[in-house]
């Protein structure tokens, strides 16, 4: 698991130049009756590559991410989107914008072109085949039954399903948790392929090695409050290649 550094120590904050900013959040918290999920939370996240997002259980890392396409709302402050206040868009047109994995693959009933047409019902079969290429699916996927696919297939149907709704941004939940090495990897190359191509992706992840292999920019979290923001040598993050600092593999 990633942990951030201990509460003791100063969080460790990079900038993003104003005109290169995905998702800002400014003072924002999240409020339970079983208490606080994220508290008072200030960060700025780049308009490029894969941001990846990190902490321990419990630290608010999902619900960011939920709150950047309006599965979730703060309870106080302000998030926004490329300088827009989320709370003045329309959610569906948001989320069509901004598209999500989940940690879970979750394929609808039907067929694997049925999913992909819930996504964008008047998706012509080029933007269907497309969706399906960008996910590493072959062409024939389309006519499969999405409850027949293996673990990794699915979460790449979903992939696809996300895709093919043409977003500016993905939010990958932890999409990897559930897949064997070979799949995950897959997925991986993936990600990045899309962060080259101009589609940046938040990750949420607690797999250390991982968010080395693909962090672009680090944000760390832990008990709902920003720990460090930067890039993984800013922010010291613990993997091949990089130092030992503020992210430290745990238990």
């Amino acid at each position: 698991m990633i942990v951030p550094a201990a509460p003791s120590e100063p969080a460790i904050l990079s900038d993003v130049a104003a005109d290169g900013v995905l998702f800002s959040f400014e003072d924002v918290s999240v409020l339970t009756p079983q208490g606080p999920i994220l508290r008072a939370v200030d960060a700025r996240l780049p308009d490029r590559g894969i941001t990846v997002i990190v902490g321990p259980s419990g630290s608010g890392k999902s619900t960011l991410l939920r709150l950047c396409n309006r599965l979730e709302v703060p309870s106080t402050g302000r998030v926004a989107f490329r300088g827009v206040d989320i709370a003045s868009l329309e959610p569906l047109a948001h989320r069509r914008r901004v598209g999500m994995v989940f940690q879970q693959p979750t394929p609808f009933g039907g067929s694997v072109r049925d999913n992909l047409m819930v996504a964008s019902p008047g998706a012509a079969e080029g933007d269907l085949l497309r969706a399906l290429e960008r996910a590493h699916l072959p062409a024939p996927f389309l006519s499969r039954g999405a409850s027949e696919l293996s673990g990794g297939e699915s979460q790449r149907a979903c992939l696809a399903r996300a895709l093919v709704a043409g977003p500016e941004v993905l939010l990958m939940d932890e999409p990897t948790s559930a897949l064997d090495e070979a799949a995950r990897l897959v997925l991986e190359r993936l990600a990045r392929k899309l962060a080259d191509d101009g589609v940046p992706l938040l990750w949420v992840t607690h797999d250390l090695q991982q968010a080395g292999r693909l962090a672009d920019w680090v944000l760390a979290l832990e008990g709902g409050r920003v720990r460090a923001s930067g890039a993984p040598e800013a922010t010291s993050l613990t993997a091949p290649g990089r130092t030992e600092g503020p992210l430290h593999g745990g238990g």
